[in-house]
C-alpha cells in the first residue's frame, strides 16, 4: 500500500484515534503510526483476499467457541485497535483476536479497542509495500502481539512472535496457537480453501 503522510492537523496538533474515527468515510484509509497520520487510498479487496480473511475468521471463531468463558472476540474487516498510547498508534487489522482482558479494559461505547490484540493477522494484498508491512509487524511485536503474515499467492503463513525469529508454514503443515491461542491447531491448507 502506497502511503502518504498527512499533516497532523490544520491546528498543528497530533491527531488521536478518536479524531480518525470521527473523520468521514471518504474512501481513504487512515492510521496513526507513532503519532503520524498515514493516509492510503482504500483498496477493493479481491476474491482471494476476502476469501482467505473469511476462512481465517471462521477457523478462529470455531476455536474460540470451544474455549471456556470469558472467551474474547474474533474480529475481521479492518478492526480498529489503539495498540500504543505514546506516541499514539491506531491501526486497522484484517483479522484479530481480542482477549477477554482487553474487552474488559475497553469502554463498551468506544468503536475501537484501547490496547493491542493477542493476535493480528495481516493478509498480503497487491497494494501492500514491503516497507509498510515490515513497519506494521515491528509495531505489533513491540506491543507484544503475535502476527500471522498471510500470503494468498504463495499459500503460506509466516508467524512472528515477540523476541523470536519468524517461522514459515506452508499448506502441507499445521499451524498451532500455543500459548497465545491454547488448543488452536489447523491445517494451513484450510486457510486457503
Amino acid at each position: 500500500m502506497s502511503t502518504t503522510t498527512a499533516p497532523a492537523s490544520t491546528k498543528s496538533r497530533t491527531p488521536t484515534a478518536d479524531d480518525l474515527i470521527a473523520m468521514p468515510d471518504d474512501g481513504v484509509r487512515r492510521e496513526l503510526i507513532r503519532g503520524e497520520l498515514r493516509e492510503t487510498p482504500m483498496t477493493r479487496r479481491n476474491r482471494s483476499h476476502s476469501g482467505v480473511e473469511a476462512n481465517i475468521a471462521y477457523l478462529l471463531k470455531g476455536w474460540l467457541d470451544r474455549q471456556p468463558e470469558p472467551r474474547g472476540r474474533v474480529h475481521s474487516g479492518e478492526a480498529g485497535f489503539r495498540i500504543r498510547q505514546e506516541p499514539e498508534t491506531f491501526v486497522g487489522i484484517d483479522v484479530a483476536y481480542a482477549p477477554p482482558e482487553l474487552i474488559a479494559a475497553t469502554d463498551p461505547g468506544r468503536p475501537y479497542y484501547d490496547g493491542p490484540p493477542a493476535l493480528a493477522v495481516e493478509i498480503l494484498s497487491p497494494s501492500d509495500t514491503h516497507e509498510d508491512l515490515v513497519e506494521k509487524i515491528a509495531l505489533y511485536l513491540e506491543a507484544g502481539v503475535v502476527v500471522w503474515e498471510v500470503d494468498p499467492d504463495f499459500r503460506t503463513i509466516r508467524v512472528h512472535r515477540p523476541g523470536e525469529e519468524p517461522v514459515m508454514h506452508n499448506v502441507r503443515q499445521r499451524l498451532g496457537g500455543d500459548p497465545y491461542l491454547p488448543g488452536f491447531d489447523e491445517s494451513v491448507s484450510r486457510f486457503f480453501e
